[in-house]
């Protein structure tokens, strides 16, 4: 059963007329490395040395991508926002 990708906006959050589809894994393994692919690419593009972690939390939440996976039996139980928070604490290498 293949697994797709959606993204939201979440500078336009609740508008799904914002929202597109990333594409279409194999492997819930495949669509989680794309979706940890592209909260990575805007935590590096957006990060600058120094930068605390409740900064680039804030810019995630108002301006980042939120990507999520779809089953033929719904949504897979995976959180951007959750990958997000870790991914800053070690970017921002809080203790």
């Amino acid at each position: 059963m293949p697994y797709r990708v959606f993204v939201d906006d979440n500078f336009h959050y609740m508008d799904e007329s914002e929202r597109y589809e990333l594409g279409e894994f194999a492997t819930l393994d495949q669509a989680v490395a794309a979706c940890k692919r592209l909260v990575d690419a805007f935590l590096s593009a957006t990060y600058t040395p120094g930068m605390s972690a409740a900064v680039l939390t804030a810019q995630y939440a108002s301006f980042g991508e939120d990507p999520f996976i779809v089953s033929g039996d719904g949504r897979v139980p995976f959180s951007a926002h959750a990958y997000a928070n870790e991914r800053i604490q070690k970017i921002c290498q809080v203790p």
